[in-house]
């Protein structure tokens, strides 16, 4: 095992936690800036040793439906209530060839964890017993730093390079800088996507193939990485996050260029140890603060201590449907979001009728509406009997309190009338007026 190192002042972590055996570690400032916890915040649930956990220092958390799985110093910690008690696995009770561990992935009873010096420890029965895969089964180091699996294709992430099984993790083949171009041969996380597999280096950058592993181009701050130095990474379709030292970069161009974000953006630090997504939600998990945006990325909020998050120091996150893991280094720390408000579908309805308008014969409009907010414009479109097309009208029709809203013109002559939203995205019914 290898101490932790700071490069630029943030937290990464080289092997073995310094924390772990007593000695306090932290960036240069670490206190968490005021405006870090937003207004509404989301408050977290902490689950620690107490609650069955192997250790209080949790490395990278993995859910399906209520089944959680914790990766800790202690052991593999698994719930399957949702995260509020653990059962933990170790070297005594289940064969795990390490109590630290890096990381777990699950697909069905199909259980991996990458632990320290112990290879990839695999399990068919939910956690309960593992086999254990080693440099002689083709690993690249047995230091497992991350790994992700797609059915009967297992990738592991290594001190030794990146290594890729096809037969559900009984051999492996792998890939370095010597035989596939990798970045560099020691590989934080890695993710795929059918053939194109992303494998976050240590000071490599980040590493993309497109045929399935086998070689390589490497993207670095040069194509707008915040850092070389790349943690973790996930990818949703063409949209790449690579947590970096020095930033969360977003790639929508399937890793071909980056844009970076950092504290101006929100997030809690630069350091990013970890990145989840899920449509437009990103979670990324810092040495400061778990952050969460939900425009995709471009601005965050950061949850600390503050909302009761059980450590600032992030090491990982997950998240199913409206509830967050974040794994720290004081425990796993269980957030629920709020609910996600359902997106209200404009429709605008007229009615139209013959009346006096400022003492001549005219048409009045009246219109409701849903979806438009006090004060939004809508536009009037008039044709006339004889005309061969719609003109816009000069009125600017004010929507009022209750999304009701009336429009007149003087004219005695048949006349087609339609009303629209200023931006032109909705549309009302036509009217007829004789």
């Amino acid at each position: 095992m290898m101490p932790m190192a700071f490069r630029s002042g943030v937290l990464c972590v080289v092997g073995a936690l310094v924390a772990a055996v007593g000695v306090s570690v932290a960036p240069a400032s670490s206190a968490v800036p005021a405006t870090s916890v937003a207004v509404t915040s989301v408050t977290f649930t902490n689950r620690t040793t107490a609650d069955g956990l192997g250790d209080n220092k949790v490395l990278g958390v993995y859910a399906v439906g209520a089944t959680v799985y914790a990766a800790t110093l202690g052991g593999l910690s698994i719930s399957t209530d949702g995260g509020a008690t653990f059962t933990n696995r170790t070297t005594a009770n289940s064969s795990l060839r390490n109590n630290y561990v890096w990381g777990v992935y699950a697909e069905n009873d199909t259980v991996y964890a990458a632990t320290d010096g112990g290879g990839l420890s695999i399990s068919t029965d939910g956690g309960a017993t593992f086999t254990n895969r080693t440099r002689i089964n083709g690993l690249g180091d047995n230091t497992v730093l991350g790994v992700y699996a797609v059915g009967a294709t297992v990738y592991a992430a290594t001190n030794g390079g990146l290594s890729i099984s096809t037969d559900g993790g009984a051999t492996f083949t792998n890939y370095t800088t010597a035989n596939s171009s990798l970045g560099n041969n020691w590989v934080w996380g890695v993710y795929a996507v059918d053939d194109t597999v992303y494998a976050a280096t240590d000071g490599g950058g980040l590493s993309v193939s497109t045929d399935g592993g086998a070689t390589f181009t490497n993207r670095t701050t040069a194509n707008g990485l915040g850092s070389n130095y790349v943690q973790g990474v996930n990818a949703v379709g063409a949209t790449v996050y690579a947590a970096t030292n020095g930033g969360l970069s977003i790639s929508t161009d399937g890793g071909a260029t980056f844009t970076n974000r950092t504290t101006a953006d929100g997030l809690g630090n630069t350091g990013v140890h970890g990145v989840y997504a899920v449509g437009a939600t990103v979670y990324a998990a810092t040495s400061r603060g778990l952050s969460i945006s939900t425009d995709g990325g471009a601005t965050f909020t950061n949850y600390t201590t503050g909302t009761d998050l059980a450590s600032n120091n992030v090491s990982g996150v997950y998240a199913v449907g409206t509830t967050v893991y974040a794994a720290t280094l004081g425990g796993l720390s269980v957030g629920q979001l709020p609910a996600p408000v359902p997106p209200v579908t404009t429709s605008i309805l007229i009615t139209s009728s013959r009346g006096e308008v400022r003492g001549k014969p005219g048409v009045i409009v009246t219109g409701t509406s849903t979806g438009l907010g006090m004060g939004a414009i809508v536009r009037p479109k008039v044709k006339l009997i004889g005309a061969d097309s719609y003109t816009q009208g000069t009125a600017s029709i004010l929507v009022d309190e209750a999304g009701d809203f009336t429009w007149q013109r003087r004219t005695s002559k048949k006349t087609y009338v339609y009303v629209k939203t200023e931006d032109g995205t909705a549309r009302s019914n036509r009217v007829i007026i004789r």
